[in-house]
């Protein structure tokens, strides 16, 4: 086994002219829960875009588990943003899920009645199972992020990279959704995820790293998500962090956490 799930090395990438990424380096080392951390704009989401080869970097390298993607995106999952799908497409949540079984179906096959079990196994496994049926839109915002989650756990994948998952969902949501993570996280796998809530890195994450354009560092959390490196990528921003803190501890206070 490859002991990092994702190289990436000197990896540019402009829009236009103007560079979102610029000479980035960084390793994800296999079986860690990993955060990208920075501030809006910072090129987060830009990050997974291009090791997915959604973007065309303008250059670097990037591996998953040393090999260029094409031979291994069988071992990859995506979760896109929220805020990126159309949820006024009409599908049901169940056909969402299985569209995960296609990555590994034969063009001339279909979906087979295994293919359909572990589509209510999935739906079960994040609290949707009673809402099949639905179409996507009729779910609340964490119901959505949980049938995109389901959708990627049905590939069976070694690396998941995932874009805000935790972002304006509920409580119970953002806990089924951590759990299952660090279920991953313990099974081996490897999961990439774009957050954006200071307050909860610690307590989800192992591993982390700090971007704002150019990397700003990465590690474990114990060694990197420190006051100071944390000013050096959100700069003034950074002096909110306490409060902000403190402001999201008091908010969920009244909340009975399942």
């Amino acid at each position: 086994m490859d002991k990092n799930a994702l190289l990436i090395e000197q990896l540019t990438v402009n829009y236009d002219r103007t560079s979102v990424l610029w000479d980035l380096s960084c390793s994800i080392p296999t079986g860690t829960l990993a955060a990208i951390v920075g501030p809006n704009g910072a090129g987060k989401s830009t990050l997974l875009k291009a090791a997915l080869g959604l973007i065309r970097p303008l250059g670097g390298e990037i591996l998953f588990f040393g090999e260029p993607l094409k031979r291994v995106r069988h071992r990859v999952a995506y979760v896109p943003q929220r805020e990126s799908v159309d949820w006024d497409f009409p599908i049901t949540v169940f056909e969402l899920v299985l569209m995960g079984c296609y990555k590994r179906l034969k063009f001339w096959r279909r979906p087979s009645s295994a293919d359909h079990a572990q589509v209510r196994e999935e739906l079960k496994r994040v609290g949707l199972e009673d809402f099949a049926d639905r179409q996507i839109s009729q779910l609340s915002g964490g119901q959505q992020q949980r049938a995109f989650l389901a959708r990627a756990l049905i590939q069976k994948a070694d690396l998941y990279l995932m874009d805000e998952p935790f972002n304006g969902i509920d409580i119970a949501s953002s806990q089924t959704i951590l759990s299952i993570l660090q279920e991953l996280r313990d099974e081996g796998k490897t999961l990439l995820v774009v957050h954006h809530q200071l307050d909860t890195v610690k307590q989800y994450f192992d591993w982390v790293v700090l971007l704002n354009i150019c990397l700003m560092g990465h590690g474990s959390v114990a060694s990197t998500f420190t006051p100071e490196l944390i000013q050096k990528t959100y700069g003034s921003e950074s002096l909110l962090f306490d409060e902000a803190a403190k402001l999201s501890h008091e908010k969920l206070k009244g909340y009975a956490l399942p």
